[in-house]
């Protein structure tokens, strides 16, 4: 793979969730995806977990999800890739017309370096992933260690509701 994130600019870890329950869902993470890497000068991904299978959380009268969590490097500030990510959500038909409803993708910025951010626009961490099983179980496939927020994923995801929705849908490549 070729780095092109310059040298000279520090290189930000950060988690971003995709998630799609509208139309191909897995054509559609596949090419959020792509625009994610053709962002080459200020975006690298790393690692892309598996694709997961979830039962929808809230508004429940919809198809079931497809959900992963690519781990990227930046030279982008937070509130940067949240723009870039709404774009690219955009691009691909996301129109947000039911709060948790039905979308053709979802792309949450998880975390970003060891930081807590709160602003108006953004969260960081992402103020509902540690109650989701299916943001934590792609999470636990890219992430370098077996704890976070000083709790091991499985006891994480053993206190989620949504735990028993969750089934493997596709193993990946993780540098596909």
């Amino acid at each position: 793979m070729v780095w092109r994130l310059n040298d000279q600019e520090t290189k930000h870890d950060a988690y971003i969730a995709l998630g799609s329950n509208m139309g191909d869902r897995e054509s559609c993470l596949m090419a959020a995806l792509d625009l994610i890497r053709v962002q080459n000068d200020t975006i690298i991904i790393k690692h892309i977990s598996n694709i997961y299978e979830t039962a929808p959380v809230g508004y429940a009268k919809q198809g079931d999800f497809l959900n992963m969590v690519c781990h990227v490097f930046t030279t982008l500030s937070p509130l940067e890739l949240l723009s870039i990510l709404q774009k690219i959500e955009t691009k691909l038909g996301r129109k947000r017309t039911i709060h948790w409803g039905p979308r053709t993708l979802d792309l949450d910025l998880l975390l970003y370096d060891e930081i807590s951010l709160c602003s108006e626009t953004l969260t960081v961490p992402h103020p509902r992933m540690f109650e989701r099983a299916f943001v934590l179980t792609p999470l636990r496939d890219v992430y370098p260690c077996e704890y976070i927020n000083g709790r091991l994923f499985s006891d994480l995801i053993e206190d989620c509701d949504d735990k028993v929705g969750i089934k493997l849908f596709k193993i990946m490549n993780s540098e596909r």
